[in-house]
């Protein structure tokens, strides 16, 4: 700084100045403490001996299973240093192999083959596409539908949980070829359908053993020997046998109309196949086979020149390339902009082409942009019911390829989005071009590519849907049929009652062929594809070959179409043709209809919708009686699961736990660019910062059910799976305690659990809890309602049977007399009994692993927890509860108490009650002391007076609880402690008080800042109240 410059600096006035004294004197004084600190710290340091260093905790070491593959388990000691803590590892292992092997899991039926008097519980898997690996959604549907399918098979019933695959014909098809050109850059039609066909089946040979693998490390208890893929002889017999009675009755009928056509797969798509994505106006978006990304949400005006006329007529299109298809363009009958043009013609502005001005009141707005429309029949669904309107001409413009095929002149071979700008280039040129603007706009995208959904005129097969959809609607409304929560109930109405006919045929090679055939007669012309009459449907080519010769004269040949049918074809005759349909079999006698359709509400119409029409049409009967659909889970922020935001959780990696490392590793085996990988390990490292822990199948499981509430979306915290994993540690080591607690020579009683009549206290009090968590959580799940099940069985287990009574049975066990020690022994054998049982059918794992350490009762001949009954104990106990509650809220009392003054040993506690409480808490003297830790005296008296140097905490009008705390309490620190915050807290209160007095408060500052200085002003008013009551009773406490 200059001198001049500084002489320019304001001089500070007295304020300032007395400010910044202060100011250095507080820092002077700071520091001076510090030093003080630091130097009183540094002494006891020198003169503090040193700690020895602690003892590094030696490693545990690693379970080794030695059990033999499909053997039953070889348990180790529980005492071993490998099981030390629950390792769902080790916990795990070897189980399913051999519940699988015992065959537990088929259908139990009667020695004469029918279902057990119990009933039946029939439950088909949707099945798994063939196409990589299962995700969370996945775990999700297998451990709803496995819970229900164990607790059903423990209630008595014939239980089948019926597995299988999916071709998915699209998906898999994609997947394969994107790996043929990525490792060998060729293509199917290189490789030709039959050597394409047989590479799709080894990599699903592959894929499905992986899968396989993966639903049984999640527990599933399938019906192996019922295991089904939509491809194999039976199910391809099941599509056959369906083509063709619907093609004989109509039903399947060809037809030429708008598709939907994916350009990057090359096929046909449903609506239901196309993902719809509303954009705002313009935006960049990227579409296959494209390097730069494309303009969407942009609408073109450009002028037809009138033939004849120095006139133009100017439309609006938000697809300026369909052009060439134009073949009208379409004034209001009544707008007087255009009287004088009727009958007339337009010159297309790029090609040698006339187009009529044509009248329409259904295509024509008058009062929207010009009033005219163009037409352009063959390539817009709108159009193309004009076209048929005025008999107008259809020409498609596109190749199957997305190019522009001969109609488009001399712009043919153009991709069509490289073709959009041209266009746009020479529109400008000639002087036609008028102007562009932002146009909110809903762009179709076919969901497995990911391509811009172009409509094209093609010759299909569809489906008729109208009758179906009456019938599936009328079965659900006479009661055939029930759909949970209500929401999916409304939506499955809402589509049926405004269904279209479902086009089946897709041009794809990998799936079921269609079983018809074009029938060319010598000597004639070639027939027209897209007329029905011309086809025979035959479930072999025998068959068609007879039916062509019974409906065609002469000689002829016949030509298999070459398209497959669409995979929810095969996939919406699942329920029965996994039982043998369209053969009378056994399994279709005694289990179709099914019990249970569960799935996710996203494809309620996609594949349930057609089970149902299909099932009512071929065997007349719904194909199940009841659909329960399960929310989507989302992530921990509520966002849709997808690789590129790096948020896919695969269930294996939170069974089996995975490093931040191993995520970012996973990425790269896919088919992702660099690009999409980067941004997924960013969002990898956003979701899972630290990798995703070792959770376990049962924890995950467990944690799935819970967040099952009905509604629509799941948003899973990791964490929370993290959660449960400890809840199962809280399983395994009060399992490992209570069966110390039992003792090697410990003999269950016979017969079925339940109470004898002698049994103490809070033996009755957890019985009767078993009891009602037992009746909850059976009707819990029976009502599908798997939180609420889920809440009652980790209620039982942590806060009721850990918390209490393994805590109380203690004193009985270790204290009590011979006969109190054997009813403790007991109910404590029946409470872990009964309670894996009844936590089994969500944890099959850790409730074997410790089920076949209890010993039996002599008269339980079962191999496995999977075969025995669902706990239905009948102890239900009000008096015994009413009773135990009192000694648990008196505990409780002095809990908070002792807590509340910091006391933590030699604490006496004196219990004032009358009545049916003293009596009780008498009785339970020794349970109530023996769960108060910092307890070494209880007193129990009648006298309500409080005692002196006490404090008091309310049980119920007629139960106190007393804590001497004079003796424990330095009152007068406690005191001056509180003085000093109520003096704080009064000077904070008194500034703000200061600053809501000034002039113009009111006027001047914000309501919103009024309001919370009221609130502030209130809390510590409150806090002030709450310290005064303190400090009163301290000075009460010391008079005593």
């Amino acid at each position: 700084m200059s001198e001049n410059a500084a002489l320019e600096v304001r001089e500070k006035t007295e304020k300032e100045l007395e400010k910044e004294r202060k100011k250095a004197e507080k820092l002077a004084k700071f520091q001076a403490k510090q030093a003080k600190k630091d130097a009183t710290a540094g002494a006891a340091k020198k003169d503090k001996p040193k700690k020895a260093a602690k003892p590094a905790a030696e490693p545990v070491p690693e379970f080794v299973d030695k059990t033999a593959q499909g053997e039953k388990k070889l348990l180790v000691s529980l005492d071993d240093p490998s099981l030390k803590a629950y390792s769902p590892k080790a916990v795990e292992s070897s189980w399913y192999a051999w519940w699988k092997k015992q065959g537990f899991f088929e259908p139990k039926l009667t020695a004469d083959g029918e279902c057990l008097p119990g009933g039946q519980f029939v439950v088909p898997a949707p099945p798994p596409n063939v196409t990589g690996a299962l995700h969370i959604g996945h775990a999700l549907t297998i451990a709803i539908q496995d819970s229900l399918i164990r607790f059903n098979r423990m209630r008595g019933k014939t239980s089948l949980f019926v597995p299988g695959f999916d071709h998915a014909g699209i998906s898999t098809q994609s997947v394969v070829e994107k790996m043929l050109w990525k490792n060998e850059q060729k293509t199917r039609h290189d490789l030709g359908r039959e050597k394409f066909v047989d590479l799709v089946w080894e990599w699903k040979e592959e894929y499905h053993e992986r899968i396989r693998r993966q639903t049984e490390s999640l527990g599933a208890s399938y019906a192996w020997s019922y295991e089904a893929f939509t491809l194999d002889e039976t199910r391809s017999k099941a599509v056959a046998e369906a083509f063709v009675r619907l093609f004989d009755d109509g039903t399947i009928y060809r037809a030429t109309r708008l598709v939907n056509w994916c350009t990057a797969l090359n096929t046909t798509l449903s609506n239901l196949e196309v993902d719809n994505k509303d954009i705002p106006g313009r935006t960049l978006l990227s579409v296959p086979g494209y390097e730069s990304k494309v303009e969407f949400g942009v609408i073109t005006s450009y002028a037809y020149p009138v033939v004849g006329s120095d006139e133009k007529i100017v439309v609006a299109t938000t697809r300026p390339e369909t052009c060439f298809g134009d073949t009208a363009i379409a004034v209001h009958p009544k707008d007087p902009r255009y009287t004088h043009l009727h009958g007339h013609k337009v010159h297309h502005p790029l090609l040698d082409r006339e187009i009529p001005i044509v009248l329409d009141d259904v295509a024509v707005d008058m009062e929207f942009g010009t009033g005219a429309v163009k037409i352009t029949p063959a390539h817009d669904p709108n159009d193309y019911e004009t076209g048929k309107r005025h008999d107008l001409e259809f020409i498609n413009i596109l190749n199957d390829d997305g190019t522009l095929n001969e109609n488009a002149g001399p712009y043919a071979g153009m991709k069509r989005f490289d073709a959009r700008y041209k266009v746009i280039t020479d529109l400008k040129e000639k002087g036609l071009f008028v102007e562009q603007k932002d146009n909110p706009m809903t762009i179709p995208t076919c969901s497995k590519s990911g391509d811009v959904i172009e409509p094209l005129l093609k010759p299909q097969w569809w489906v008729s849907q109208k009758e179906q959809a009456l019938m599936a609607i009328d079965a659900v409304k006479q009661g055939k049929l029930t759909i949970t929560p209500r929401s999916s109930e409304a939506e499955f109405f809402h589509w049926m009652n405004s269904i279209q006919d479902w086009c089946i045929s897709r041009q794809l090679w990998w799936g079921h062929r269609c079983p018809v055939y074009l029938v060319v007669r010598e000597g004639e012309p070639r027939p027209d594809p897209a007329d029905s009459t011309n086809w025979v449907a035959g479930r072999t080519r025998e068959e068609a070959e007879q039916k062509a010769a019974a409906k065609f004269t002469g000689k002829f040949e016949l030509e298999q179409d070459e398209d497959v049918l669409d995979t929810w074809f095969s996939s919406g005759l699942w329920p029965f043709s996994t039982l043998g349909w369209p053969e009378k079999t056994p399994d279709m006698a005694k289990f179709y209809p099914m019990s249970l359709l569960e799935t996710g509400w996203d494809i309620l119409f996609f594949w349930v919708a057609r089970m149902v029409m299909l099932g009512l049409k071929l065997t007349g009967e719904v194909p199940f009686t009841e659909v329960f659909c399960h929310s989507l889970v989302r992530d921990a922020q509520g966002r849709k699961m997808s690789k590129s935001l790096g948020n896919v959780i695969d269930p294996l990696d939170v069974i089996a736990g995975i490093s931040l490392q191993g995520l970012h590793d996973k990425l790269r085996v896919g088919n992702l660019d660099s690009r999409e990988i980067k941004k997924a390990e960013d969002g990898q490292k956003i979701s899972f910062p630290n990798g995703i822990p070792e959770c376990g199948t049962d924890a995950l499981r467990f944690a799935l059910c819970a967040y099952t509430t009905g509604g629509r979306d799941i948003n899973l915290d990791i964490m929370r799976v993290e959660g449960y994993r400890k809840f199962c540690n809280k399983i395994y080591q009060a399992t490992k305690f209570a069966l110390m607690r039992l003792g090697d020579d410990y003999v269950p009683s016979s017969g079925p659990a339940k109470a004898t009549g002698k049994e103490s206290l809070v033996e009755r009090w957890i019985l009767a809890k078993l009891s009602a968590a037992s009746k909850q959580a059976a009707e819990h799940l029976d009502n599908r309602q798997f939180m609420e099940a889920t809440s009652v069985i980790y209620n039982f287990w942590l806060y009721e049977l850990c918390d209490v009574y393994i805590e109380n049975s203690k004193f009985l066990i270790l204290e009590g007399t011979d006969a109190e020690r054997k009813s403790a022994q007991d109910t404590l054998y029946t409470c872990l009994d009964e309670g894996l049982k009844l936590i089994h059918p969500f944890m099959p794992f850790i409730t074997e692993e410790l089920w076949q350490r209890l010993p039996r009762r002599s008269d339980e001949n079962v191999d496995s927890i999977v075969l025995t009954s669902y706990p239905s104990i009948n102890a239900f106990d009000d008096a015994a509860v009413r009773g135990y509650d009192l000694v648990l809220d008196v505990v409780k009392a002095a809990r908070s108490l002792l807590a509340q003054y910091n006391i933590t040993k030699d604490a006496k506690v004196i219990v004032s009650a009358t009545g049916e409480s003293l009596t009780t808490v008498t009785e339970q003297k020794n349970s109530i002391l023996s769960l108060i830790k910092a307890a070494s005296d209880l007193e129990l008296t009648d006298d309500a007076q409080t005692p002196a140097g006490s404090v008091v905490g309310v049980v119920s009008p007629v139960c106190r609880v007393f804590i001497v705390v004079k003796g424990h309490v330095n009152f007068d620190e406690e005191i001056s402690k509180a003085q000093a915050k109520i003096d704080k807290i009064n000077k904070v209160k008194e500034q703000l008080e200061k600053q809501t007095k000034v002039p113009d408060y009111e006027t001047k500052v914000k309501a919103s800042v009024r309001e919370q200085n009221d609130k502030k002003l209130e809390g510590y008013a409150a806090e002030i109240k709450g310290l005064e009551a303190v400090l009163s009773e301290f000075n009460r406490l010391k008079l005593d």
